[in-house]
């Protein structure tokens, strides 16, 4: 099989939850060296929000079908995205109990953007010390300090050679 070309930290968070909340990604073109950065964040949100919305930035970023991994420390966001998301629309996006999907209008997005990209999910631990997943916290957190001083929390960098080595 051939190396995914394309990996994706991304990390999403909130102080009080809900909360203002951040998130954000770094994506690695492996073959080129390069990567992209990107923040954002709302003043009134939750985690799981912010997990999501991470995934969804990246995945918009790409041009075209893609092939991509994606590292998290968000279980939520892996099994959201690999189990539970089939039954939810089978259900008319209901889960257990007839009960409607919580973020409805961002899983209705990332589903439409993982019917056109490759995915391959990867978990890691958060604050295990992991280079990538302790970058985009950093990133997140960063994010959360804009809005805590009422600053604009979105952020892009492109760096020439990646922050992180994949």
């Amino acid at each position: 099989m051939e190396e995914i070309g394309l990996i994706a930290y991304t990390d999403g968070g909130c102080r009080g939850n809900p909360g203002p909340g951040a998130w954000g990604f770094l994506l690695v073109d492996r073959r080129r060296g390069v990567a992209l950065e990107r923040t954002g964040g709302e003043p009134q949100t939750t985690n799981n929000r912010m997990e999501i919305s991470a995934a969804l930035q990246v995945l918009e970023s790409l041009k075209g079908s893609q092939r991509i991994e994606i590292r998290t420390d968000s279980r939520y966001l892996i099994d959201m995205s690999t189990k539970w998301i089939p039954g939810w629309k089978r259900k008319g996006w209901k889960r257990k109990g007839n009960e409607p999907v919580k973020n409805l209008d961002l899983v209705q997005r990332l589903d439409e953007l993982l019917r056109q990209h490759q995915v391959v999910w990867t978990w890691v631990a958060g604050h295990s010390g992991e280079p990538g997943n302790e970058y985009v916290d950093g990133l997140a957190n960063a994010a959360m300090d804009r809005l805590a001083r009422r600053a604009d929390p979105a952020s892009e960098r492109r760096h020439e050679v990646s922050p992180v080595r994949v």
